[in-house]
Formats: structure tokens, sequence, C-alpha cells
């Protein structure tokens, strides 16, 4: 239900973030799973899994630690989903419910900047096909001498560049392209996924050489005994992956039929596709140690190895990939969450232009330089980050309100969602509350010259980043809710 024109304000409404009519409600379940196997298919999923393997872990324990990972960020997606299917309205929205009307902006802002940097990471994977492809057709490398400050080669540079331009086609036309897009280039990535599997198996001799590999923890390997030390912190960054999309999953669902079709259309397409995609990359790169004595966790860089028309299907399949991917899941959200900032100048095409330019400042190639950086760093670190507007979302729609949200209200300054002049005191402590706890571990983490004296209970509970920022989040925010309720914190 729309707001009156009379009652919604300028600074929060434009017709991109109003809630979806009958109309627009066309979204089956196999709407939702089509989405999900077309993001899940992508090259920073098969990194995912295969970085596993670089960090130690057997074939089988990578996989079923990517399978668990999403298993448990199901119930999240699907609390915060139902809210879309529900009222019809997107993330940027639905977040001025628990933050207030002008408080929304900082979830907002928190999400569409991990956005970016995702976008940047994408963009980069699909530069570096385009020149590892042109590189095979001249026979030589076309990395370029490395640029100032910047740390990679021109050649690099230039075809990451390229690469963005290329995106900024989709990125003008809008949310159906891209689901077409999703659409036509699922079912050709699964092809492309069996196809470098069966390589992987011919060249290795088979499943035995690949799953008969110990795990490096194993009695006798080079990290025995550190099993638990990195699986928990593994587990988080996997939930973590997709924790991003837990946020803004109201806006796709916003335009389900039913919850039933979100609800299923999830269960199908997540948990069971990334599993696949993580036992496919996991055999590949398990076969990579058995083929070239080293775990080749980059799918370009494994395609720049091979010959023939592998190597122009792989690529080209690669950066058609990367495209939808990256569109679909960081585009969309990052460009209604800047539309919110300021719905009356900022439209969703404008919104997709300023992501797609942060995404080139953010350097996304740093992020990518190890797997222990983009794992333990990039993921955890973002999931400490987002994990606590998560469970501020859930407590908010489900304990505190009980699933009733006044739609008009989410569009008026004046509403039922203003608290103190926009902003939810309760919403902002709880965020405080979740991330705070996390902040230690991340800087021993990420800088460990600056954190060295920082204690091991603080690392520790850094490999628990997301779920210690949700639940701490959550059991904060209904505490104040309820309390502010009775003492004034909060205005309802």
């Amino acid at each position: 239900m729309d707001a009156p024109a009379a009652d919604r304000s300028a600074s929060l409404w434009n017709p991109d973030l109003a809630p979806t009519g009958p109309e627009q409600r066309t979204w089956a379940w196999y709407h939702f799973a089509a989405l999900w196997v077309g993001m899940v298919v992508a090259v920073p999923s098969w990194m995912l899994a295969s970085g596993l393997i670089e960090q130690g872990m057997s074939a089988a324990q990578a996989t079923l630690t990517v399978l668990l990972g999403n298993l448990v960020l199901l119930l999240p997606l699907t609390l915060i989903g139902h809210a879309g299917a529900r009222y019809g309205v997107p993330f940027a929205v639905l977040a001025r419910a628990s933050f207030g009307t002008s408080g929304a902006r900082v979830p907002a802002i928190a999400r569409a900047l991990v956005a970016c940097g995702w976008y940047g990471i994408q963009t980069w994977i699909g530069g570096e096909a385009l020149l590892t492809l042109l590189g095979i057709f001249l026979g030589r490398d076309l990395s370029g001498a490395a640029l100032p400050a910047l740390g990679i080669g021109a050649g690099q540079f230039a075809a990451f560049l390229a690469f963005w331009l290329l995106q900024l086609f989709f990125v003008r036309k809008g949310l159906t392209t891209i689901r077409r897009l999703e659409t036509w280039t699922a079912p050709i990535k699964i092809l492309v996924c069996l196809a470098l599997v069966w390589w992987a198996v011919s060249r290795a001799g088979g499943f035995g050489p690949i799953f008969s590999a110990p795990s490096a923890f194993a009695p006798g390997g080079a990290r025995a005994g550190q099993f638990w030390v990195v699986f928990w912190p593994t587990l988080t960054a996997m939930v973590g992956f997709w924790g991003t999309l837990a946020l803004n999953i109201p806006d796709f669902t916003r335009f389900a039929r039913s919850q039933r079709d979100q609800m299923i259309g999830q269960a199908m397409g997540l948990p069971p596709t990334m599993g696949l995609i993580a036992l496919a990359s996991v055999i590949t790169t398990s076969a990579t140690v058995v083929i070239y004595g080293q775990a080749i966790w980059d799918p370009v860089k494994l395609a720049g190895t091979l010959s023939g028309p592998f190597v122009l299907l792989g690529l080209i399949v690669i950066s058609i990939d990367t495209i939808s991917c990256n569109i679909a899941a960081n585009l969309v959200c990052s460009a209604y969450d800047f539309s919110s900032l300021a719905p009356s100048r900022i439209s969703y095409r404008t919104g997709g232009l300023i992501s797609a330019l942060i995404g080139v400042v953010m350097m996304p190639w740093k992020l990518l330089e190890t797997t222990g950086g983009f794992i333990f760093v990039w993921l955890t670190g973002y999931g400490a980050l987002l994990g606590p507007i998560a469970g501020i979302l859930i407590a908010d729609y489900w304990i505190v309100r009980r699933g009733r949200i006044e739609v008009e209200a989410l569009y008026r300054e004046e509403g039922a969602y203003r608290y103190r002049a926009g902003w939810n005191p309760a919403a902002l402590i709880a965020f405080a509350a979740g991330v705070l706890p996390n902040l230690p571990g991340f800087v021993a983490t990420a800088f460990p010259a600056i954190g060295a004296g920082i204690g091991a209970f603080w690392s520790g509970l850094y490999a628990y980043a997301w779920f210690v920022g949700l639940f701490g989040a959550m059991a904060s925010y209904t505490l104040l809710m309820r309390a502010g309720r009775a003492g004034g914190l909060a205005s309802r």
C-alpha cells in the first residue's frame, strides 16, 4: 500500500522506493531459485570454497563448511525477506522502522559500502578474465609494469576499467534486464562448472587422488591439531559471504507473489547450489595440487593454464557470469541504498553509478592478494559490521512489532518512526553493542603490527564475529525498546 501523496515526504519517497503494487508481485518460487543460482555460480563463490583448500582443509571439510554456513544463513534470509514480501518495501525503507526515518541512513550506507567493495572485486575478476583471454590470443603477458601507489600493472588497470565500462550498459537498463541476463546465463555457467570438474578429474587420474589427499590439520600434517582454530572463523566467513544479501533481500522479495514463493525459492536456490559449487570448486582445486603441485584457487588463473577452446569458453563465461552476478548481488542493493539517502535527487540508476565509482576507488585487488585476507579480513570483517544490523531488523520486525509495520509512516518525517528527530537511540546503541566487541579482533587480524598487544580473548571472539554481532545487537535492541516504551527512550 503506497503512502498518500499528501502525507509522504520528498526526502523519504521516490518511485523506486515506493511499495510494490499487486501488478509488480510477479516473482514465483522458481524466479528466486534462479536468482540464487545465477548469483551463486560465480567466481567469488568458487574462490570461497577453493580458498579453504589453500588454508589446509580437505575437499570434504571445505564443502561441508560452506554448506553449513549457508544453511545457517537461510534463517535470517527468510526472516528478513518476510517483511519485503508482506509490505513490498526495500531494505533501505524497512530499516526506518527500527533505526528511524533519518537513522536508517546508517545501515543503508554500511550495506552500500560493502556492496561497492564486492562490486569492485567482481569487476577486477572480470577485467582479469578479459586480460588473460587477450594475452592468450596474442601469446604474451599483458599485465604491464606496476603502477605507483596502485600496485598493479598498467594492463591490469586498463582491463579493470574496460570491464567497469562494459557493466555500465546494464546498470542503465535496470532490474528487468538484470533478471533476464541471470535467467539466460545460469544454465551455461552450470555446464561450464561441470566441464571444469570433468577436466580436473581426468587430469588427476580420477576422484581417488583428490579425496584421498589428507587435511593439513590431520596428525603429521603441516597444521596438525589446528582444525577448530581455522574452522570457526571460516564458518563465520561463510555466513558473512551472503550475509550481505540477508540484509537487502527485501529488495527482491518485495516482488514475490507470496511468502511461500520467497521461502521455497530461497531454500531451493541457496544452500543446494552453494553446496554444489563448493564441491565442484574443491574437486578442481584439489586436482590442481595433484596436477601442478600447488592449489590454484583463482579460476581465472586456472583457465589461463588450459589450452584450446577451453580457454576461450571458460574466460568468456567468467566474463558474462561476473556481469550478471555483480549487478544482481551488489549493484541492486547499493543503488537502492544510495537512493534512500536523498530520494528526490538520487534515482536507482544514479545510485548505481555512484556504486560503480566507489568500487574503483576502493582498489579491490588489495582484498584478493591472499586467501587469508579475503576470508578473515574482508568476509569476517564486514560480517562483524552487518551482523548487528541483521539482528536489529529481526528483533524489530519479529519480537518488538510481531510483524506489524505502518507502511505509510515509513514515508513520513513526522510519523510513527520519527523517534527522536528521526533517530532511534535504541537501534544506535544496539548497533554499537554488536560492533564494538569485534573491533579489537578485527584490528589484530587486519593490522597485525598495530594490534600486536591485543589479547587472545578478543582475537578468539572475532572468530565468531557475525554471530556475536547479530545476537548481541538483537538482545540489546529488544531490551532497550521494551525499556524505552516505559521510560521514553523511543517514541513507540
